[in-house]
């Protein structure tokens, strides 16, 4: 991630000084998404997934909104700032509810009790991210 803050210090024109945050939000968002599509992976493993539906459907949206999250947050120049907001507001929920489905396996499954880590820390990353904003 060193070459990303590199990148995101050299932009010619960034939309804010909030390149801490940003970063900080990529790193969350890539370990999560990771993270989720891991875990809906191994849920699918399990001697019998069909109890986990909930939380493979979860980890596979949380997923797929962390990883548009992270490509949007990887374009430091000027965006709309409703549309961010709007992405991050997005993100945060779908990790929230991905922690809390995953939080209900954690004491048996660790692939739930980590990626439920992941989406706390990426919710809290969009919610600084969300912060910094400017507009």
């Amino acid at each position: 991630m060193e070459r990303l803050r590199r990148t995101f210090a050299a932009h010619p024109a960034p939309a804010s000084d909030a390149g801490d945050e940003a970063h900080a939000l990529v790193a969350a968002a890539s370990e999560c998404a990771a993270a989720c599509t891991a875990c809906a992976d191994a849920c699918l493993s399990e001697d019998d997934p069909a109890p986990l539906r909930s939380c493979i459907r979860s980890d596979l949206d949380c997923a797929d909104l962390c990883a548009v999250t992270a490509r949007l947050i990887s374009r430091p120049g000027t965006q709309d700032p409703a549309t961010l907001r709007t992405q991050l507001d997005a993100c945060a929920t779908a990790c929230r509810a991905c922690a809390a489905e995953c939080e209900q396996h954690a004491e048996r499954m660790e692939h739930c009790r980590a990626c439920a880590e992941a989406c706390r820390a990426c919710a809290e990353a969009c919610d600084r991210m969300k912060a910094a904003i400017v507009g």
